[in-house]
């Protein structure tokens, strides 16, 4: 660390573990419990949107959606992140990162509860009136990557950052969960109103008018965390490194977190000039891309391809849970109970394989790091992939248990692993005046890489065959050995201050250090 260093940027990287850091875990955190629930909980009804609204009389089979209109429902929360990313993120840099932190949390409410009250005299303005809904919800979604991690990254200390913000993305695990248990609750509250079981081949039964009810009380019952969380995000202070480092204002940001901080902090206004003569370059400058460049595509491409293989597997459980025995043929059941059966499988999923992952990433990142996680992950990622493509039709006809377990640990290694580290590490290896930006600009690449996966392998995967899956494991199995490769692009960030990543301290560039993963610093 330099010695003109910040006394308030010091006493945030040495400050001890307190109330004021879990606060701001929960408080981010709920944003992406929000976040995941709404994202992930179009897959539990999207079977039901299509018997809903797209059944024939005339045939035998229940109503399915189109491809081009499931590939809208499915994804166009996913274009609505992507441009949420780069305008919030954006904005979080150039207005501060609370003024804008709110908003985020308005839009989700209110687009949360809009697309549950899609209207229309048809099974088309319908679909139109919930993706247009959708798209802003995920615009709102969108707001809370980059705030969400540039927030933890610098209130965080520099010897428990990783694990904090790994904690605030792994609330994405929990939203994952709900989205399923509500999903499953609600199903069985409306399968338990009728005499029948669930279980015919009856056309009136396969399709209840009344279940129409179910998908919007389902899509509305994701404002509920948004709302509750939105007092308390707009109590937190800005942060003390925009304050300081941004606003130029050392003596508010010494104030703002010696309160937090519950200490005295000096105030180190005298020292700003030499902070902004240290960094005086714009984004995309040819200083910016000999000092962040490397590891800006590093951060971009990783989370690109991992998001390819990360919501293809979340956006096409429906069609793999019948291949792994979890769920019934559709023309075995009603409705609802497929929704119950859906919805209670990717609970399984989720809370035996997404969920631990997450959290063994926040127990193991300060002392593994970033770089050795995000190595493992993608390479057991790739191993497990091979394996049931490979024996696909054996795992699907024989042996679903073993089918189940394997696809279970390629979510455990995706959260313990790229799928967190890739969150992790645009928050910390750039400028502070530029981090919600960069983070952004990674995020919106791995956004890119889930519509990718939503609108290529989800059409690609749609009507459920054999060997449609099969390939798409393979093409997945690519991705990730991509993914493996270009991690190498980044560097390790555990134990450092942001400043002294980044080079903000005024520390001169080491060129060897520079996207191996080194945990030397970046800059000496």
């Amino acid at each position: 660390m330099a010695a003109n260093n910040l006394s308030v940027l010091s006493a945030l990287d040495t400050a001890r573990t307190q109330w004021y850091h879990v606060t701001a875990i929960v408080i981010a955190g709920m944003g992406f419990f929000t976040d995941a629930y709404d994202l992930f909980c179009i897959s539990t009804i999207s079977k039901l949107l299509g018997r809903l609204y797209y059944f024939d009389p005339t045939s035998s089979k229940p109503g399915k959606l189109p491809r081009g209109v499931n590939n809208a429902v499915t994804g166009m929360a996913l274009v609505g992140t992507l441009t949420g990313q780069l305008t919030f993120g954006y904005l979080g840099d150039k207005l501060g990162r609370k003024k804008v932190y709110g908003v985020t949390l308005i839009l989700m409410t209110i687009c949360a509860i809009a697309s549950g009250l899609s209207f229309g005299s048809s099974a088309k303005s319908v679909m139109t009136t919930l993706c247009f809904f959708r798209f802003w919800l995920g615009f709102g979604i969108g707001g809370d990557y980059p705030l969400s991690a540039t927030i933890m990254s610098e209130y965080a200390n520099k010897k428990t950052r990783g694990a904090f913000i790994a904690a605030v993305f792994a609330m994405q695990g929990v939203g994952i969960i709900f989205a399923g248990l509500v999903s499953m609750i609600l199903s069985k509250l409306f399968l338990n109103s009728y005499p029948a079981d669930g279980y015919t081949t009856n056309r009136y039964l396969s399709t209840q008018p009344e279940a129409d009810y179910l998908w919007r009380i389902v899509l509305m019952l994701g404002s509920l965390p948004a709302i509750l969380t939105y007092y308390w995000r707009m109590k937190m202070p800005e942060t003390g490194r925009y304050t300081a480092l941004i606003e130029g204002n050392a003596k508010q940001a010494a104030i703002d977190m010696g309160r937090v901080l519950e200490i005295e902090i000096q105030d180190d206004s005298d020292k700003l000039a030499q902070f902004k003569a240290n960094n005086d370059y714009k984004l995309m400058s040819r200083e910016f891309v000999r000092r962040h460049g490397r590891h800006l595509i590093g951060t971009t491409t990783t989370w690109f391809l991992l998001d390819i293989a990360f919501y293809s597997q979340n956006l096409t459980q429906k069609d793999i849970f019948p291949a792994m025995g979890l769920t019934s043929k559709a023309e075995q059941v009603s409705a609802l109970r497929e929704m119950f059966e859906t919805s209670r499988a990717m609970l399984v999923v989720a809370l035996f394989g997404t969920f631990p992952g997450y959290w063994f990433t926040v127990f193991f990142i300060e002392k593994l790091g970033r770089f050795k996680i995000q190595l493992m992950g993608f390479f057991m990622m790739t191993i497990f992939m091979l394996i049931m493509a490979i024996k696909y039709d054996y795992l699907k006809n024989e042996n679903h248990l073993m089918f189940g377990v394997l696809y279970g640990l390629t979510f455990f290694f995706a959260n313990f692993g790229p799928n967190s580290t890739t969150f992790v590490l645009p928050a910390e290896l750039f400028p502070t005046r530029v981090r919600s930006t960069c983070h952004a600009l990674s995020a919106a690449a791995g956004k890119a890489g889930a519509m990718v996966g939503a609108f290529g392998v989800q059409y690609y995967t749609v009507d459920g065959k054999e060997s449609q899956i099969k390939i798409a494991m393979l093409l997945l199995c690519l991705t990730n050995m991509l993914g493996f490769a270009f991690t190498f692009l980044v560097t390790e960030t555990k134990g450092r201050s942001l400043e002294e990543i980044s080079g903000e301290d005024g520390g001169k560039q080491d060129e060897a250090d520079m996207g191996m993963g080194e945990t030397k610093p970046a800059y000496n």
